[in-house]
């Protein structure tokens, strides 16, 4: 049985126009882990999460979107930092 939660992010392939590019085709693979239980029960109380599931995605979206951030930030750095934007 293949069912998406219905609090899922997306994640998997970027499909649509260049309006829509961030529009994310959702891909969901069924995967038995074995995790610290503390640390999933405060995750879930700390990201308000709806499910284990639904926290271990969010948990993963947010290591996802802080690479992005670093990068931006290491990018933003090789540029001259933040005073090279100042004058924009």
């Amino acid at each position: 049985m293949n069912r998406r939660p219905r609090e899922a992010s997306f994640r998997g392939k970027r499909t649509g126009s260049r309006k829509t590019r961030n529009v994310i085709e959702p891909k969901w693979t069924r995967k038995n882990i074995v995790i610290d239980q503390r640390k999933l029960d405060l995750a879930k109380t700390l990201l308000h999460a709806p499910t284990e599931t639904a926290t271990v995605d969010q948990a993963l979206d947010l290591i996802a979107f802080q690479k992005e951030v670093l990068s931006g930030i290491d990018r933003m750095v090789e540029l001259g930092g933040v005073d090279a934007f100042e004058d924009r």
